[in-house]
């Protein structure tokens, strides 16, 4: 150690260039550093989801489900496989060890389920990793003052600032929620057609032969090659409404079919136009969603960024785009509703404060008890010196400035600190034994070398540890187990080099006229500890009896993986009765803002709703299912009053308990961790396993009832809650064989009469818009006499079906191939798992 002191102390330039070298590659690590919330973190997740038409839960989970998750239960290395069935979809979640490699995971799971995609009666099968990208880093709201349609706003928010935002650096994508999308609508009904003779599907036919292009080939002419185009494509509306879709006989009550024109007599005939049997207007589409921002229509924008790509760097694009974007449309509203680089910024900016403040107070401490203005002056210098130093062993890591880094780093200067002192302490008490500062920082430094290089070692072998360590706590804390261990080192070298160089050649050695100044001396202490030595029994007796004593009070103080953080923001999840409409649950959402505003009053800085559901929802995790009678609010209250979060919720929460018809959950928004690993679900989860589902309600309410009486948990609520009502038309498989039908032919009928049929697309505003010819709405009781088509012959529906009205269960939910039911619970604040 001697060697090591004595090269920093007799070559000091070597020393400043290294130092130098070290300091200008740390600051251009640092600009190069990603700043995020949390490590990169790799749930090991796989999304399995399809989509079969309107199957009800319990079909797709003895078709698919069950199939699937026998499958995935057979891949290598997974830990569990559960799965939520509903209405025409299922989500199946296939959970891994957490050192798998979930690249191979995911092409096994592929190739295995290769079969499935081939299966006809599934529409869709999707596969997707879990990617904590999935969630949207801003959320923007768009609307107008004037513009009320909003079609004429997703024309915007599609054609130009969604092309606009995706063009900027970091950012992947941007998904619209709340658009609606125009369509051309023949509203029709099916007594006029039958009075014509004339079907859907026929109009359907004469509209798509007619709007088209077709090739004739090509012909050459003076040596020129025309190549010969047939031109009938619709152009207008008024086209559309002079299509010829059947013709009747002149003065007769009843006409005929196009197919049977060829009998009349061409004298006899006269056609019928579509404007004759049919309404022709442009309509918008039933949307997915609807989105309101304080009670009035708007496009959510959910812009989301590139894998890898700086979090906040990305969200300082996105405002300054937003801000051009705003020059360039006078009008248009946006207002910024979710933003995850502000809470990073925030969050990394109050750990990074803190840091600064505990550095500037070690400094102070420093000065009281040591009393000696350079050696702090020493010490100020090789701090920054030792944290820019670590940055370098960050870049080349792959590591990210993150509240776990940074708490490594605030170690590693705290250890820094005991290293220098030690040194500089040393260094000057064999000074006062008369040398020169050149041999007592070589002497001092030599001295103890070795101790604070073992000690420092010691350090690191405590926490370097962490990063073998498997699952979500070895992920999260590995960031800060690897600064701690560069930090460390930053600081060995900066006590060992720096530290000597320094006091070598900064401090003289002149005489002192004035009196020395001594460090502080706590003499009352070397008495204590004399009485303690005398009395080692009584000491030893009460240190065990500390012990027990804390090993009794543990249980009480309980743990949580993560400290809440607060938020200034709550989300409420309403839930309607099963079959409620979109609009129903819309203007639910418009009266609960209402209610809510009048509870809250000037609290509230902003509301910002969703009806209904999209797979791109921003409100809600990726792998959640939603339906049109579900609708997410959230409540933003303003700064000034953030501190009284809980007791809006609380008053909110006890208005809305006293809705019978209306299930309210309320969500604390409390930190993106549970966004990052892909657990956002409720805090307390009981889970109820079994096969008969009967069974697991029964032992679902006994638990509600129990488990309300808990006075730290609230909002119970239950996977098993009322299930879709449905209309079960069951066919005569004997009479469908007599009149030479098949059961798919009878429902496709049916799906035509109440969902009408697709007549190809129409080019309008330089878009393609669907071409739709709806029959009326059908009412329950009419059902029976929807009229079924056999060859020649027409018969009511009730000829060869009967109609029986039901209820299915909401959704279907299993884990490891065991149906479950679940009850989900808030806990009170203040209230730690144990």
């Amino acid at each position: 150690m001697n060697k090591l002191a004595r090269f920093s102390v007799n070559y000091p330039v070597t020393v400043l260039m290294m130092v130098l070298g070290i300091v200008l590659l740390g600051m251009i690590s640092f600009g190069k550093l990603g700043t995020d919330l949390f490590p990169d973190l790799n749930n090991p997740k796989i999304y399995i989801e399809i989509k079969s038409g309107e199957r009800p839960p319990e079909e797709l989970e003895k078709l698919f489900v069950d199939q699937i998750e026998s499958i995935a239960m057979r891949q290598k290395d997974v830990v569990q496989v559960s799965s939520v069935s509903e209405v025409g979809t299922a989500s199946i979640t296939v959970e891994y060890n957490w050192n798998k490699d979930m690249d191979e995971a995911f092409l096994d799971i592929q190739k295995d389920l290769n079969t499935f995609s081939q299966n006809s009666s599934i529409d869709e099968i999707a596969i997707t990793q879990y990617d904590p990208n999935a969630a949207p880093v801003m959320i923007v709201a768009l609307k107008h003052n004037t513009i009320t349609n909003m079609d004429e706003l997703r024309k915007v928010a599609e054609n130009y600032i969604r092309n606009e935002l995706v063009r900027l650096d970091g950012i992947a994508d941007v998904k619209l929620t709340g658009k609606e999308v125009s369509e051309v609508v023949i509203e029709t009904n099916r007594f006029l057609l039958d009075s014509y003779g004339i079907t859907a599907d026929g109009i359907a036919s004469q509209i798509t032969s007619y709007n088209r292009n077709v090739s004739g080939g090509s012909i050459v002419d003076m040596g020129v090659q025309y190549t010969i185009k047939g031109v009938s494509v619709l152009t207008n509306i008024e086209d559309i409404n002079n299509i010829i879709v059947g013709f009747k006989q002149a003065g007769a009550a009843t006409g005929t079919s196009a197919a049977q024109a060829s009998a009349i007599t061409a004298t006899s005939r006269v056609p019928v136009y579509l404007r004759d049997v049919a309404k022709v207007t442009i309509q918008n589409k039933d949307p997915e969603n609807i989105v309101l921002l304080n009670g009035e229509k708007a496009i959510g924008l959910s812009i989301f960024k590139e894998p890898k790509f700086n979090t906040v760097k990305a969200v300082n694009n996105l405002y300054d785009a937003l801000t051009s974007l705003r020059r360039a449309l006078p009008g248009y509203e946006f207002t910024v509703v979710q933003d995850q680089g502000k809470y990073i910024d925030n969050s990394i900016g109050e750990v990074q404060k803190t840091a600064i403040i505990g550095i500037i107070l070690a400094v102070f401490v420093l000065i009281i008890f040591l009393r000696r203005i350079g050696t702090t002056l020493v010490v100020i210098v090789a701090i920054p010196i030792s944290i820019i130093a670590t940055f370098n062993l960050m870049y080349f890591n792959d590591l990210t400035i993150n509240i776990m880094t940074l708490g490594g780093l605030a170690l590693g200067a705290g250890m820094l600190v005991d290293n220098a002192i030690v040194v500089l302490e040393n260094i000057f008490r064999v000074k006062e034994e008369g040398v020169s500062f050149k041999e007592a920082a070589i002497e001092g430094t030599g001295q103890v070398g070795a101790a604070i290089t073992a000690s420092t070692i010691t350090t690191i072998v405590v926490f370097l540890p962490i990063v073998y360590l498997h699952g979500a706590s070895g992920e999260m804390f590995k960031d800060q187990a690897w600064t701690v261990a560069f930090s460390l080192l930053s600081s060995l070298f900066v006590a060992m080099l720096l530290i000597p160089t320094l006091v070598a050649h900064l401090f003289r050695d002149k005489p002192v006229a004035v009196k020395r100044v001594e460090s502080i001396r706590i003499s009352w202490y070397s008495r204590i500890l004399e009485k303690i030595i005398d009395r080692r029994r009584l000491v030893i007796i009460l240190s065990l009896v500390l012990l027990a004593g804390t090993g009794l009070l543990l249980p009480k103080i309980g743990s949580e993986f993560m400290p809440k953080a607060e938020s200034p923001e709550f989300t409420m999840e309403l839930r309607l009765p099963e079959g409620s409409t979109l609009d129903l649950t819309a203007n639910t959402v418009r009266s609960s803002e209402e209610i809510i505003r009048s509870l809250l009053g000037d609290d509230i800085a902003m509301i910002y709703s969703q009806a209904g559901g999209s797979s791109s929802s921003s409100l809600s995790s990726a792998s959640t299912i939603r339906t049109e009678n579900q609708a997410t609010i959230k409540v933003f209250l303003s700064t000034k009053y953030a501190y009284q979060i809980e007791s809006a919720i609380s008053v909110t929460e006890e208005y809305f308990r006293s809705l019978p018809e209306l299930n309210v959950t309320f969500r604390r928004e409390e930190s993106a961790l549970q966004t990052t690993l892909g657990t956002d679900e409720a805090p307390f989860v009981a889970e109820v396993r079994g096969k008969d589902f009967i069974e697991i309600e029964r032992v679902i309410n006994e638990g509600v009832g129990l488990l309300s009486e808990n006075e730290y948990l609230y909002n119970l609520s239950t996977s098993l809650d009322e299930g879709t009502p449905e209309v079960n038309i069951i066919i005569d498989r004997f009479k469908t064989a007599y009149y030479n039908l098949t059961v798919t032919s009878v429902t496709n009928q049916i799906r035509s009469y109440l969902s009408g049929s697709e007549a190809g697309s129409f080019e309008r505003d330089g878009e393609m818009i669907d071409l739709t010819i709806k029959l009326g709405d059908v009412s329950l009781s009419e059902l029976d006499h929807i009229m079924i088509t056999a060859g020649s012959i027409k018969f009511p529906l009730s000829t060869i079906a009967r109609i029986e009205t039901t209820t299915s269960p909401r959704q279907v939910t299993r884990r490891n191939q065991s149906r479950t039911g679940y009850i989900y619970a808030m806990v009170r604040p203040g209230k730690p798992f144990d």
